[in-house]
């Protein structure tokens, strides 16, 4: 993918990459986020870590995009890296909010002990207005997207497919050379696997992916080489 563009104040850095037309990668610190245009306004994947991030992404989308309003938000699954910033960022633009799927519920009532631990101001936990769920669509005027749930780094986790833009939004199910952390909460690793193979594989191969941290690549790729999950290490452990 292309190297994108840098954009960077005092502390938030912001690494853009345009992916398709109106559809953008944003890496703000270490976590991938994203947004598509829609034909009556932006479309908004994750929230990052807290409201001075979602805030320096929404001043990004604002300066890439034009004065587009802003009209929803989606959600992978609630760390604290994803959705710290999404109680605040939903309340000052009137965004609703969809996904994850309702397993995370427990995570989202968490985020302000998660952020009194990791040494942030208190966040708000929030309430979507809309649970998604295995093979729910999530459709913006033109735009549509398919939703996957895709449990194991966490219950309620969800992956996000454009099926004409070929190309999936996986937060940290997958990544390139690795898979999600499944020691926390009601992790599961078997689980995890089962998602990888059974909702993401049959998608194809050539179906490139933005994962919630490090570099893009292909199911493809992951398949052939990832030590994980790649196709000789399973069958190697069969």
């Amino acid at each position: 993918p292309p190297q994108g563009d840098y954009v960077q104040d005092s502390v938030i850095a912001i690494a853009v990459r345009p992916l398709a037309p109106g559809v953008y990668a944003a890496k703000v610190d270490y976590v991938w986020t994203g947004w598509v245009e829609l034909p009556d306004g932006i479309l908004m994947v994750d929230a990052a870590m807290n409201e001075r991030a979602a805030m320096a992404l929404a001043d990004t989308v604002r300066a890439r995009s034009g004065d587009r309003p802003f009209r929803y938000l989606v959600n992978t699954h609630p760390h604290i890296d994803h959705a710290g910033g999404t109680a605040e960022i939903a309340a000052r633009l009137r965004l609703p909010v969809e996904g994850p799927q309702r397993e995370d519920r427990f995570w989202i009532d968490q985020l302000p002990q998660q952020s009194v631990m990791f040494g942030l101001p208190r966040l708000a936990s929030f309430t979507p207005d809309r649970w998604l769920e295995d093979g729910d669509r999530v459709s913006f005027g033109d735009v549509e997207l398919q939703v996957l749930h895709c449990p194991g780094h966490t219950p309620g986790h969800v992956v996000f497919f454009s099926a004409p833009d070929q190309l999936a939004i996986v937060g940290d199910v997958l990544f390139d050379g690795s898979i999600g952390r499944t020691d926390f909460p009601r992790g599961d690793h078997a689980e995890l696997i089962r998602s990888i193979t059974g909702k993401l594989w049959p998608l194809g191969e050539d179906i490139a992916f933005i994962p919630g941290h490090g570099p893009m690549s292909t199911f493809g790729d992951q398949r052939r080489y990832n030590p994980f999950v790649g196709d000789d290490v399973l069958r190697r452990g069969a």
